[in-house]
């Protein structure tokens, strides 16, 4: 008999009932420190204070109108977000997919828009991750997300991640736009060389294509800066985020340069919660917390020390891990054991992480994490480690 709730996902067997900043409290009282962050989702970590009140606030006074209507926090949060970044505009969505499948239909636009309908094409990376929705499974190109969902959604060309010859030969007649995530997630916590980022800008621009950013895990302070991309000094036309920008309230967004969302004219894409007045709430009181003086001088003298104390752990365990990668909290342990095996072994340290592919543990905690919880995860590491030498 199949169970209430659709089986498609391996879940721990253990239910929390509450948080507090880096830590979660299971139904008997367990304790564990949470280095997963909902799948970098918690940017602030849990029950923080101030995104309680302003949901709390919002929330005793108006959940949704729909997008019939102006919705002022979308108007706010918007400007927030354009004047902290290359964009000219936003749309509002309710997750990281969304706001990816909003990017591409706003990249195909512009070219029909500019007289190229023939121009539909997607040139997007191996080890890839942009969402579960067929348009995005088809981006990502991993045949175990592509496994019996029929004929894949045409329009995607995959290439080597950080080959720029590869690049140049996809480049088609029917090209239209780049989509890459500037440090892979789900694909190994791989960062795109910002000279890679800077060729494949150029590219774009000698060919008139649209440069599709997905920071839906990068974005919203996690690798130091507020987007990913800034460490390269490379803008692109348009951007997906999400994750962060919730701080774990459902929501995303696609950010984009008036040129590129030129051709997005009454219409021609929508959303019925999207924007709604409890995200962008909500929304609001992350950036309020993350464009505060310091916060992200915060975030990346954490990141260094972390760094620092993730590769004296992979010198001392040899067999058990081979090399620290990622960017700012965004980080990820190469393993030599089974990941999936070891972060069953955290988890029994009591301590909370997310595998990836290539044989990567990630370690993505809230971005208000102090070096006291670095070290306490130094100490569960060690402790998970220990179990696969003594074997």
């Amino acid at each position: 008999m199949i169970a209430p709730v659709l089986p498609t996902y391996a879940r721990a067997d253990v239910a929390f009932e509450r948080g507090e900043g880096c830590w979660l409290i299971a139904e008997d009282g367990t304790r564990y420190l949470d280095f997963a962050a909902g799948i970098a989702v918690n940017a602030l970590g849990h029950a923080h204070p101030h995104l309680v009140k302003a949901l709390s606030e919002q929330a005793s006074r108006l959940w949704h109108t729909s997008n019939l209507y102006r919705v002022p926090g979308q108007e706010r949060l918007a400007q927030r977000l354009i004047a902290a970044s290359f964009a000219d505009t936003v749309f509002f969505s309710n997750s990281g997919v969304e706001a990816i499948e909003a990017s591409i239909k706003m990249a195909r636009r512009y070219q029909y828009k500019n007289g190229h309908p023939e121009r539909f094409r997607t040139i997007t990376f191996e080890g890839a991750f942009h969402g579960r929705t067929l348009a995005a499974i088809a981006a990502g190109g991993q045949a175990k997300y592509l496994e019996g969902f029929g004929p894949r959604a045409e329009g995607f060309d995959q290439v080597s991640f950080g080959d720029i010859k590869a690049v140049e030969a996809a480049i088609v007649p029917e090209t239209a736009a780049m989509l890459i995530e500037p440090v892979q997630g789900e694909g190994g916590l791989r960062p795109a060389p910002p000279e890679f980022l800077r060729a494949l800008r150029k590219l774009c621009d000698e060919h008139g294509l649209m440069l599709i950013f997905d920071e839906v895990q990068t974005g919203v302070g996690r690798t130091g800066k507020l987007f990913a991309h800034e460490w390269s000094g490379v803008t692109p036309d348009i951007m997906a985020i999400a994750k962060g920008i919730g701080g774990g309230f459902p929501m995303g967004a696609c950010l984009a340069t008036e040129r590129a969302a030129s051709g997005m004219t009454l219409g021609s894409h929508a959303s019925t919660f999207g924007g709604n007045p409890l995200a962008m709430a909500v929304g609001n009181a992350v950036l309020d917390v993350v464009l505060a003086p310091g916060f992200l001088e915060h975030v990346r003298d954490v990141a260094n020390f972390a760094r620092q104390q993730l590769a004296g752990l992979v010198a001392a365990h040899p067999k058990v891990f081979e090399d620290v990668r990622g960017e700012g909290l965004m980080l990820g342990l190469k393993m030599r054991v089974p990941n999936t095996e070891f972060v069953s072994a955290l988890f029994q340290q009591k301590m909370l992480a997310v595998g990836a592919g290539d044989n990567v543990v990630r370690l993505l905690p809230p971005l208000i994490v102090e070096e006291g919880d670095v070290r306490e995860a130094l100490k569960r590491l060690e402790g998970a480690a220990a179990t696969f030498e003594a074997q």
